[in-house]
């Protein structure tokens, strides 16, 4: 997508996240469309936002998709990886060859993992407030040309929105009510992950599908994700009221 047609989608993404930071809107789903939106504008395979937590190390708060590959990816930057090294210089890491040397002594157990997914270059762009950063912005391509300066301007435009959807503008100078944001969301996340689990199990799905059927469910009646999650988690909530995904296989006998 480019020119005039990337433009003005760029432009509705805007109106859109705007639309949506109200009071008590879903962080989690929000952040679940700017990395959907990541994947869209930018010409890449995949796309996620990782969010530091208490003790410093990174976590994923939101994915272009829910595949395990991918998931596991994220997950191994706690100690390791481009945006480790993004979240602690607080500079953008952009176009990492994947294949080369340098990144395999850099980052062995990434690198090599990233490779096996089929990745081959990747970039970090950071979350951050003025000064401070929270997390980082993780980029895949599964093919090697490299993003230009405007498409790395966009990204890091759409990384700040992430942050400020995260932390919200009513409260950036208060660091006590940051913390608990970021910790509030962190937590959002892990109640999700639990149930995108019993969903699939329930199911005899994949998690991708799990989500994708719970989130729409979600968006349809305006239930935060973490509100149902957490009334799933706790037995409050009957899922036989959630239509179950339609098997892979019975789609394409549909088509």
């Amino acid at each position: 997508m480019i020119g005039m047609a990337r433009e003005q989608r760029l432009a509705e993404i805007f109106v859109e996240v705007a639309d949506s930071l109200v009071e008590d809107f879903d962080v989690i789903d929000l952040l679940q469309r700017l990395s959907t939106r990541c994947v869209e504008l930018l010409d890449v395979s995949a796309a996620g936002i990782l969010l530091v937590d208490a003790y410093g190390e990174l976590q994923i708060i939101a994915a272009s998709d829910e595949h395990t590959h991918l998931l596991e990816l994220f997950a191994l930057q706690h100690d390791q990886g481009p945006c480790v090294e993004c979240y602690h210089s607080g500079a953008a890491r952009t176009n990492i060859d994947l294949t080369h040397q340098e990144a395999a002594a850099n980052w062995p157990r990434f690198a090599a993992r990233a490779r096996e997914t089929g990745y081959v270059t990747t970039h970090a762009l950071p979350l951050r407030l003025r000064n401070r950063v929270v997390g980082a912005l993780n980029l895949f391509q599964t093919t090697p040309h490299h993003l230009g300066d405007a498409d790395i301007a966009l990204a890091q435009a759409l990384a700040d929105v992430a942050t400020i959807a995260i932390l919200q503008q009513r409260t950036l100078e208060q660091s006590h009510v940051e913390n608990s944001q970021l910790a509030t969301a962190l937590t959002s996340r892990i109640l999700v992950e639990q149930v995108k689990g019993v969903l699939a199990e329930r199911w005899n799905s994949s998690v991708d599908e799990a989500f994708a059927v719970f989130r729409a469910y979600a968006r349809a009646h305006r239930l935060r994700l973490v509100d149902l999650a957490a009334r799933i988690i706790a037995g409050d909530f009957d899922t036989a009221d959630i239509p179950a995904p339609v098997p892979a296989a019975s789609k394409e006998r549909s088509d």
